[in-house]
């Protein structure tokens, strides 16, 4: 989206002298006009506060201009606004756009913003073979075949492909796998499976129970049990007991999905019902997805607020920021009404390319959901606010042990992982009053060549040295939250050392860091703690703050060895041919084909090469060159 008329206006617009808070923002009205657009209040450090869409901007600034009359919040934005920038915009609706785009890009402080941006799966039906496989997909939707989503999580997705391998026995295997069996899997031995692979099923019959399977996606499965009934009684006056029992084994599969969906609403075909709870400054949103009539799943969101926002806005900035990159569905009914309801109805049903309604009902079958969806943010919210108090007494119980001066807010663990010194890796996790920071978590490929095979002091001075060098890069002034509040390095006295010489050699000494050593019988529980110049001391051996570092060494030696895996798996399945420019995925796939190993095509000839396909003469000689130098 490409706003009309451009308008950009920064500190040199405003007087000479240096205006703060609602003085500065009211020397902006003279320059802005009454069209509708976006505004954007940085503070002096031109760092973005808020983003605001407007439909008339002159009026909408200047309910910020005035002195008084405003939430808590509120003025203590206007209080640090420094300036002011402004993008004006053809409608109101390319505003909301903007606006949104803005808050997800820039992370504005004063602006709900919604945490959790990650994709939800579906089920996918591919229809580019005789006998379609059936699988979960989460991503760009390219594959041939129906689609049928979105699933709140991927335990909801593997549940329900469980119980349709039992009732409709399609496969889940890969095309590969199917054209090189010979025999049946395990799945058709345990009725998960109708064996297409080895010719138990026609295509006829299998596009049957694709049918069937794709009606029970679609919430026509009324049907099908009715049908599964009759043959099974039809098995079962023929005396053909086996197959009576192996339809009676699919009724009752396809009952427990039904019955273990819960919310299964007559009246609603397609919708996400979303209710919002607000308590203590926070705010919890549950999406319940319903989908041909069935429940597909909830999940839910902790959106960031500043503690005073109404539920009406918290409600908008979630809808805004949840359905930006996904497709809505036919409706979307809510707990709460929002502003501007009608213009997001506008862009989500032109985004949809189809009509979207957003309902708040007040009684009926929609207002129970709600009522549902409602009592679970509440009691989501409970948990989350309970696991909060938890976590924020062992942070300052972290803090008090290691005289930090305050619990830490953020905190770096790492750890290397290698075998004999080769695949080595290593790996940062990040904690903090959320918990676990996966996002934030990182792998590092130790590159070091002239690093001893097995150095653990080199692999972790190479580890830091690339993690702090690149943060001093990035935030010199040290204004972000990515700097650490503490360092957990996993060793001992000559692993504190070396982190100690490393911290100083980056002129990065005040960042407070703890090496967690085994006791002398290396037992759990009995970990000395070991800091630069002070004797090593160790906690209570039921401390909760002693299991809680427990818990995140644990989690940083998990996440080290599976990135450490993976490496190692790469690296098994690596050839030669990779080393080569121009030999991608594809035609290392075409010339092990034809060859049948890398050994074989080190060894073929030049004309050879240029027989397979795909291998251009150039690539052919370069390929040639390549396994020939110098012979």
């Amino acid at each position: 989206m490409t706003p009309a008329d451009n308008q950009e206006a920064n500190g040199d617009q405003a007087p000479a002298e240096t205006l703060t808070g609602h003085r500065r923002i009211h020397a902006y009205l003279k320059t802005l006009e009454s069209s509708p657009g976006v505004y954007r209040m940085l503070d002096a450090e031109s760092r973005v506060l808020y983003v605001g869409k407007a439909r008339n901007l002159k009026a909408r600034v200047s309910s910020y201009a005035r002195p008084t009359g405003h939430s808590p919040r509120i003025a203590r934005m206007i209080s640090e606004t420094a300036s002011m920038m402004f993008l004006t915009t053809r409608t109101e609706a390319e505003a909301l756009l903007l606006e949104q785009n803005l808050i997800k890009q820039l992370k504005p402080r004063y602006n709900v913003l919604l945490r959790d941006d990650k994709s939800f799966p579906n089920i996918l039906v591919a229809k580019d073979h005789a006998f379609p496989q059936i699988k979960k997909h989460r991503g760009a939707k390219k594959e041939k075949g129906a689609y049928y989503g979105p699933f709140a999580s991927a335990g909801a997705v593997n549940r329900t492909l469980n119980q349709l391998q039992k009732v409709f026995l399609l496969r889940n295997c890969t095309d590969a796998t199917l054209e090189s069996r010979t025999r049946p899997c395990l799945l058709y031995q345990i009725k998960r499976c109708c064996a297409p692979c080895v010719g138990h099923v026609t295509e006829e019959e299998y596009a049957a129970l694709v049918q069937d399977a794709e009606m029970f996606l679609q919430g026509r499965s009324t049907n099908i049990q009715a049908e599964l009934a009759e043959q099974m009684q039809a098995a079962s006056d023929a005396m053909e007991f086996e197959r009576a029992a192996a339809l009676r084994d699919r009724i009752r599969a396809l009952t427990q999905v039904q019955s273990a969906q819960g919310i299964n609403p007559r009246g609603v075909a397609e919708a996400d019902v979303i209710g919002l709870h607000m308590e203590g400054g926070q705010a919890c949103v549950q999406v319940f997805f319903i989908r041909a009539n069935q429940n597909w799943g909830n999940h839910d969101y902790y959106p960031r607020t500043g503690g005073t926002q109404s539920v009406g806005e918290v409600m908008r900035s979630f809808l805004g920021q949840f359905y930006d990159g996904k497709e809505p569905p036919r409706q979307l009914i809510l707990s709460h009404d929002i502003e501007d309801r009608e213009l997001l109805v506008e862009i989500l049903s032109e985004r949809a390319g189809r009509k979207v309604e957003i309902l708040v009902p007040q009684r009926g079958e929609k207002a129970e959901l709600v009522v549902g969806a409602v009592r679970n943010a509440r009691e989501s919210l409970a948990r989350k606010m309970s696991e909060s108090a938890a976590q924020s007494r062992l942070l300052a119980g972290l803090g008090e042990a290691f005289d930090l001066g305050g619990p830490p807010g953020r905190i770096e663990v790492y750890d290397n992982s290698h075998i004999q010194g080769t695949n080595a890796v290593g790996a940062m996790i990040v904690a903090g009053a959320e918990g676990f920071v996966k996002s934030q978590y990182r792998k590092f490929n130790i590159r070091g060549e002239d690093l001893t095979p097995g150095d653990d002091f080199g692999m972790m001075k190479e580890v830091l040295m690339r993690r702090f060098q690149r943060l001093l890069k990035e935030d010199p002034d040290r204004q972000s939250e990515a700097w650490p509040d503490l360092l957990l390095i996993d060793g001992g006295a000559g692993q504190v050392s070396a982190v100690a010489e490393i911290m100083a050699e980056l002129g990065v000494e005040d960042v407070p860091f703890v090496g967690v050593a085994k006791g002398l019988d290396r037992d759990a529980g009995k970990e000395e703690f070991h800091r630069p110049g002070q004797r090593p001391f160790a906690l209570r051996h039921n401390d909760p703050v002693l299991y809680f570092i427990q818990r995140l060494r644990d989690e940083a030696h998990r996440f080290a060895i599976g990135a450490h895996r993976q490496k190692r798996a790469k690296a098994v399945g690596a050839t030669p041919l990779e080393e080569i420019p121009g030999v991608g995925a594809t035609r290392k796939r075409a010339l092990l084909a034809h060859f049948g190993s890398a050994k074989a095509v080190s060894r073929a000839n030049l004309a050879d090469l240029k027989a397979v396909d795909g291998i251009s003469e150039g690539l052919a000689e370069r390929i040639y060159d390549h396994f020939n130098e110098g012979g």
